[in-house]
């Protein structure tokens, strides 16, 4: 696996509900009042065509998804189709832009409707507080929202149900002369302006058809894509084409088009003259859910797009970072924030026209990219091949170049706003990324420093030959091998100043016996002496002097020894010296050709992987990361934890190196895994981290840490990030939470 993936776990059902119960949501419930104030009773007409407009790029849609059935939907066809640019990252930057507007749309008609039974709710606060719930909600899994949306879509379709039954069948509801007062459907005197009028309309409520789109949004994770992605576009369309046509209808026929004009409720006005009291209820409590589907959904889609926009390098790299439920937790807090501040707009009809504009943009490229696509790849398998090509996509094309005539022209200068500011972004980034690669090479080295503390009298020469690797694969660093002395050495040794003029004097031998590790990688190298109370105040001491100091580099203490480099000594480093720690057990630091990661997922971990890949990097070396199980373990689960160890990769690297493999083993005891794959593949070296435990209960880093330095074969590097007081307590609880 070279890339972030996600899990296919949607079954039909869910898919169809996801397309249809996100479909039918706040748009209906609050566009509708709009829609008859713009052309009367010809309303109806007009969401009947956009309904049967939308097949033709629902059906489009069917092939491109069983194509690519890959997150991104729309940019993932304008990628293939035109590769990688500007065009690629707008299509895709619209489209998560326009769910994210979609599901403010949502969150604000959910509390209009909340607002027919408390008149005094305040709107945006309401909607705010919606949008963290479904935040929280996606950040639980796909699954979550597939089961929410069969359960809201369930009584969603179940209402729908009734309002129409009702709406035909009552004697107070729809009437052919309500519907069309003095016979009349088209409101305007001559033809264009009716025309305009009817294309406006399409234009305001083409959005509550496009729910559609989620399902090739979401298509990496439906299960049997090449026959659920099709079914589920298709149904969903056709229920919500029927739907939306007979609910408009019975409103329209039910209250004259001139008194629901602009109104937020008016399938709320329309119940309460068929069906009072209880149908009122029914249709507040649809309106509700039906804005929850909608919120649901389009969160789900914009987060996915921007999972895509991330993972393909088009927008900063955290936000495809994936957690354990294997959903993009960082695109999904993005979305919420950026929703919830949007919904502060609160004005419905241009939260729709934006979301319109922007979803026409979209729909019009990738629609346009299936005829590049069908010509590009002729003998690609199509598991799904859309008839009577290329009409399909010209109709679709046109469609949306029609309606994004008609849109309102203040939504499409908004729209046009946010292509240049795209665009812009999009220049500047790539201007940065050449600048960057461009002066690379110029870095100027020795701004940042390894520090090997020279511990007298020994001094480790493979601690010297890991500490310059580490510092060549880092262009900016420098070593800086430290003479320590403490109050206990020079008391010692009798006189002070004579103790530390010896001391300065084998500093200078050091460095010239030491100097060619330098010289050979091209590292500076210099040595200092530092004095303080203890061994741990010293490098303490150092430390704070100069902020710059990367790593702390030390051998592997004596068991219970009196000496300054004890347990307790490293211990003190490890608790209070502001840098990261590097502990080396050395058994003849020969070549570092195979080096084994193991990868639990935590703190130092993550920073075991990026120095190893450094050194693996420098050295032309294999590195071999390696996740170690409890031997029971399902087929998903093994899918979710190899999917796990790739992503702390990635998330750690930006991309899974070549010259890596990722592995997972079986064992109840780690320590054993670890030190029998050491022992059956003779690595030259192991970089692990340090435990995440806050009581290490008499370990130096944890029992397999500890376990795997001191009984390894090999040389191994025990990691230790630095991490704040606060910063540590707050992991820990989070940790005891989770």
């Amino acid at each position: 696996m070279g890339k972030r993936v996600l899990k296919r776990q949607l079954n039909l059902f869910q898919v169809i509900m996801l397309g249809t119960a996100g479909t039918l949501g706040s748009g209906i419930f609050v566009l509708t009042g709009h829609a008859a104030a713009v052309s009367g009773p010809s309303a109806i007409l007009a969401v009947l065509i956009g309904g049967l407009l939308s097949f033709s790029i629902a059906i489009n849609y069917c092939e491109l998804a069983t194509v690519y059935p890959e997150t991104g939907g729309a940019m993932t066809y304008v990628r293939e189709a035109w590769g990688k640019g500007l065009l690629s990252f707008l299509v895709g930057s619209l489209d998560s832009i326009s769910s994210t507007f979609y599901c403010a749309l949502s969150a604000v008609g959910f509390a209009y409707s909340l607002s027919v039974f408390i008149p005094s709710l305040p709107i945006v606060p309401v909607a705010i507080l919606i949008i963290a719930f479904f935040t929280f909600l996606n950040i639980l899994g796909v699954i979550k929202v597939g089961n929410a949306q069969i359960i809201m879509g369930g009584f969603l379709v179940f209402s729908f149900a009734v309002y129409i039954g009702a709406g035909f069948l009552s004697p107070t509801g729809f009437k052919i002369e309500t519907f069309m007062p003095n016979g009349q459907f088209f409101i305007f005197d001559g033809f264009f302006a009716n025309l305009s009028a009817f294309l406006r309309t399409i234009a305001l409520l083409y959005a509550v058809y496009v729910g559609f789109e989620v399902i090739a949004d979401d298509a990496e994770e439906v299960r049997n894509p090449n026959k659920n992605i099709p079914l589920a576009i298709i149904i969903s369309l056709i229920i919500i084409t029927v739907v939306y046509s007979l609910t408009v209808l019975v409103t329209l026929g039910t209250v004259p088009w001139n008194q629901l004009a602009g109104s937020e409720t008016a399938l709320t006005d329309a119940i309460s003259v068929f069906l009072p009291g209880i149908g009122v209820v029914m249709i507040g409590l649809a309106g509700m859910i039906g804005a929850l589907t909608s919120v649901n959904s389009s969160m789900l889609s914009a987060t996915r797009e921007t999972f895509t926009l991330s993972r393909d390098g088009a927008w900063p790299a955290f936000l495809s970072r994936l957690n354990r439920y294997r959903v993009p937790f960082m695109a999904i807090l993005l979305i919420g924030t950026i929703s919830s501040l949007i919904s502060i707009n609160g004005v419905v009809d241009f939260l729709s026209y934006i979301t319109s504009a922007g979803y026409l943009f979209v729909l019009f490229f990738s629609n346009f990219a299936m005829i590049t696509l069908r010509k590009k790849f002729p003998a690609i398998n199509r598991p799904f091949k859309a008839p009577l090509f290329p009409l399909t996509p010209l109709v679709a094309t046109l469609t949306c170049l029609i309606v994004i005539l008609f849109s309102d022209r203040k939504s499409l200068l908004f729209l046009v706003g946010i292509i240049g500011t795209l665009t812009i972004y999009y220049y500047l980034r790539e201007l940065s990324k050449t600048y960057v690669e461009t002066h690379k090479k110029e870095v100027v080295p020795g701004k940042s420093r390894i520090l090997i503390p020279i511990l007298q009298p020994h001094l480790s020469a493979n601690l010297i030959s890991l500490g310059t690797a580490m510092a060549q694969a880092d262009q900016d660093l420098n070593l800086c091998l430290t003479s320590v002395v403490t109050d206990a050495l020079i008391n010692q040794n009798g006189n002070r100043d004579e103790y530390l003029k010896k001391v300065d004097g084998q500093r200078q031998q050091i460095l010239r016996k030491f100097i060619h590790y330098a010289v050979d990688r091209n590292v500076p190298m210099y040595t200092k002496m530092v004095v303080g109370k203890s061994f741990a105040a010293s490098l303490r001491q150092e430390v704070e002097l100069d902020t710059n100091t990367r790593l702390i580099l030390l051998p592997w203490p004596e068991r219970h020894s009196a000496s300054h480099l004890s347990e307790g000594s490293i211990r003190e480093i490890c608790g209070n010296v502001k840098a990261n720690i590097g502990v080396l057990n050395d058994r003849s630091l020969e070549k570092m050709q195979t080096i084994l990661v193991p990868v639990g997922g935590g703190l130092h971990c993550r920073l075991a992987v990026q120095i190893a890949n450094r050194i693996a990097g420098l050295e032309n070396a294999h590195l071999d990361f390696v996740r170690v199980l409890p031997t029971e373990k399902d087929v998903e689960m093994l899918e979710d934890e190899m999917a796990y160890l790739q992503e702390v990769v990635i998330t750690e690297l930006k991309e899974q190196p070549q010259n890596a493999s990722l592995r997972l083993l079986f064992s109840d005891q780690v320590e054993n895994a670890l030190l029998a794959e050491i022992k059956n593949n003779h690595y030259d070296m192991v970089i692990i981290g340090s435990s995440e435990d806050e009581k290490p209960n008499g370990y130096l880093f944890g029992k397999v840490a500890d376990s795997v330095a001191e009984n390894a074969e090999c040389p191994v590097l025990v990691i230790k990030r630095h991490q704040g007081v606060a910063a540590t307590w707050l992991r820990h609880r989070v940790k005891s939470i989770t």
